[in-house]
């Protein structure tokens, strides 16, 4: 599971627990500058992940890392579909990141907020 906060300019994203080992990785900043959106979507899970480099997937139990897919770069944490939001992001070393939150729709209202100021 990831917290997603805004802090300032920036959106934090701070994996918790064993996400962080899974994941490879404890926490990602991203200018909100350079967040384009976000968005429920428990269906994601089911899409073609790509190529884990460097990750853990176990379908169905948890994807968690970075995936390569058809050019894109997107970051994983996701162990309850029904959990995942969405960021869409631009001139970012990730395209996408796939997060697990406690209220998906909590974020994603967060996120819209801070973007549109």
């Amino acid at each position: 599971m990831a917290v997603v906060s805004v802090q300032g300019t920036d959106l934090m994203v701070e994996m918790q627990g064993l996400d962080k080992l899974w994941a490879l990785k404890s926490q990602l900043t991203i200018p909100l500058a350079n967040v384009r959106g976000a968005t429920v979507d428990p269906g994601i899970v089911g899409e073609p992940k790509g190529i884990r480099a460097p990750g853990t997937h176990v379908p169905k139990v948890i994807t968690a890392g970075t995936f390569h897919r058809e050019g894109e770069k997107v970051f994983w944490a996701v162990r309850n579909a029904q959990n995942a939001v969405v960021v869409e992001l631009a001139d970012e070393d990730y395209t996408r990141l796939v997060v697990e939150v406690d209220d998906p729709r909590a974020v994603v209202a967060m996120i819209e907020e801070a973007t549109s100021r």
